[in-house]
């Protein structure tokens, strides 16, 4: 078995790569992000449940609002959001299909994983057999981007097939390769932050946590109708 390589490690190495000229200053920074990269796949690819306590901050054209609550991940693909604050709401996937739904209101929305168009999406890279390096096209150290905590480091990149979107994704890592914030920057201006705190990792998590069973008098809006 490959010995892993920390976070805080690479970290060194880039701090080296940066004492050295330019032509070495740069190929050991391009080592550094390849090495932590590799590093963060494999501690997430080796847990099967996460359970973290999440902000959601979203700045907009004139718009700017702060929402938390709990998020439980479980492979494969399965997902639940569950906003306490300012106010309740539920997203919640079962790898196939994806709802979402405000308490107190008489409908629920519905639609398939594979049409989901949420910015929420990019959160698979906290659970799952993905490679950063294959996921974010051009990833590369964030040296402008301060982490929130010191000893962490932030990377950059575009995911595959988004560009359109998506202008970039700063990832921060901690020194155990765990991420704990992703930041998702869209063409258009607006920008979305999710911090993760008190994560824990392989938690026993029933499936019935990720299917949404409606209350009485609940109605279903199958979007997938809809956008036909």
């Amino acid at each position: 078995m490959k010995p892993s390589i920390s976070a805080l490690t690479i970290l060194r190495m880039v701090l080296l790569g940066l004492t050295l000229g330019s032509g070495p200053q740069l190929l050991a920074i391009q080592a550094g992000v390849h090495a932590l990269a590799r590093a963060t796949d494999d501690h997430y690819n080796h847990i099967k449940t996460l359970k973290a306590q999440f902000t959601q901050t979203y700045e907009g054209p004139g718009v700017s609002r702060s929402e938390s609550g709990t998020l439980w991940l479980k492979k494969p693909g399965r997902m639940r959001w569950e906003y306490s604050q300012p106010h309740k709401k539920l997203f919640v996937t079962d790898s196939q299909t994806a709802f979402f739904y405000v308490p107190g209101e008489r409908q629920a929305r519905k639609t398939s994983v594979k049409q989901l168009d949420d910015i929420r999406s990019p959160l698979r890279y906290l659970l799952g057999k993905t490679k950063l390096e294959k996921e974010l096209d051009g990833l590369s150290l964030a040296r402008d981007v301060a982490p929130t905590t010191a000893g962490n480091t932030v990377l950059r990149g575009i995911p595959r097939g988004m560009k359109d979107r998506i202008s970039e994704i700063l990832l921060e890592v901690s020194p155990t390769s765990r991420i704990i914030r992703i930041v998702i920057r869209e063409t258009d201006g607006t920008t979305t932050d999710f911090h993760f705190s008190s994560l824990e990792e392989d938690l026993p998590m029933p499936d019935s946590l990720f299917r949404f069973t409606p209350g009485p008098g609940i109605e279903i809006i199958d979007q997938r109708q809809i956008s036909q």
